[in-house]
């Protein structure tokens, strides 16, 4: 390992912090909002809960760990012979380090689950989530054997077998991340012009921009956390040295995108399912508006050549209809 790779791992260690405390800022303010309204908390309520406190236990482990093996690489045993580099290529495979592999894939599988079901919050069609979850169950089997690669005695997650298996396993649930952020982002702003056009036509979805503008979303669709994960793939995949500041960020924001969206729904600042509705309704409304005007402006203009009397018979009989 180059000098390269200890100078972005120390740059990880320092953004994972500063991000952990990112989460838990959002974590207090998600269980403050709760906390509100904990005599009438519904099933949703607890849910919310117990898995926001999921995703920052597995945050805290994921995180603590890195910054352990630092603290052993380059305090503890900096006088070892061979040094840090030394340090770090005898004890890739350590047992903690392995916890802290297996917390990271526990809360990808945690919050590519949420994005499954928020493509079915916005799209409310079980089609529309049958593939996302065919790849989801193809990272649960290639999870297992990352884990198992990556675990076992004298292995190193970015060389050898752990890193092609590592390869295939982000590749597939990268891809899941990418596909959930554009379908969620394309129906958005395709729901966000029907509210913007009740809005308009029928004086409805005045809170329109509350759903549809850039931010909420950058927020519900997870943009952050796909884009981290591209660029943590695309280094992973050619083995470069740097590749550890960009899985840095994928881990934090695998549990930061997913902590800003459940902020967003125990606050009622999400899309829900009514709002899909109320927007397909909306669109619909628009649609059938526009061809009731087509068809009245193609009705009311005669065609050349039509005769006086031909008008004033077709207005009579439009008269009484």
């Amino acid at each position: 390992m180059s000098s390269l790779f200890q100078n972005s791992y120390y740059l990880a260690i320092n953004f994972n912090a500063i991000l952990y405390g990112v989460e838990l800022v959002l974590y207090g303010m998600t269980m403050n909002a709760l906390f509100n309204h904990r005599k009438t908390w519904s099933r949703s309520d607890k849910f919310y809960m117990a898995f926001s406190t999921a995703l920052l236990l597995l945050i805290t482990i994921y995180m603590s760990t890195e910054a352990v093996f630092g603290q052993e690489m380059w305090i503890v045993h900096a006088d070892s012979p061979g040094g840090s580099i030394e340090f770090l290529i005898e004890n890739a495979d350590i047992w903690y380090q392995t916890m802290g592999t297996t917390s990271s894939v526990i809360l990808n599988l945690l919050s590519d689950a949420l994005l499954i079901y928020r493509i079915y919050v916005v799209w409310t069609s079980y089609v529309v989530i049958a593939f996302p979850c065919v790849i989801y169950v193809s990272t649960i089997a290639m999870g297992i054997i990352e884990l198992y690669a990556s675990g076992k005695p004298n292995a190193d997650f970015f060389v050898g077998t752990a890193a092609h298996f590592g390869v295939a396993y982000y590749t597939l649930t990268i891809s899941l991340n990418i596909i959930a952020t554009g379908v969620i982002c394309a129906r958005l702003m395709y729901l966000g012009r029907a509210l913007e056009a009740a809005r308009t036509t029928q004086g409805r979805g005045a809170g329109a921009r509350r759903y549809t503008g850039t931010l909420p979303i950058v927020i519900e669709s997870a943009l952050p956390y796909s884009m981290a994960g591209f660029a943590f793939l695309v280094a992973y995949g050619i083995q470069s040295d740097i590749s550890i500041l960009f899985g840095a960020f994928y881990g934090m924001f695998t549990c930061v995108s997913p902590q800003l969206i459940v902020l967003r729904v125990v606050t009622g600042q999400a899309w829900t399912k009514d709002q899909t509705a109320q927007s397909v309704s909306a669109l619909e409304f628009e649609t059938l508006g526009a061809s009731r005007v087509a068809a009245t402006t193609t009705t009311a203009v005669p065609e050349e050549g039509t005769s006086t009397m031909d008008h004033k018979s077709l207005s009579s009989v439009q008269e009484m209809a």
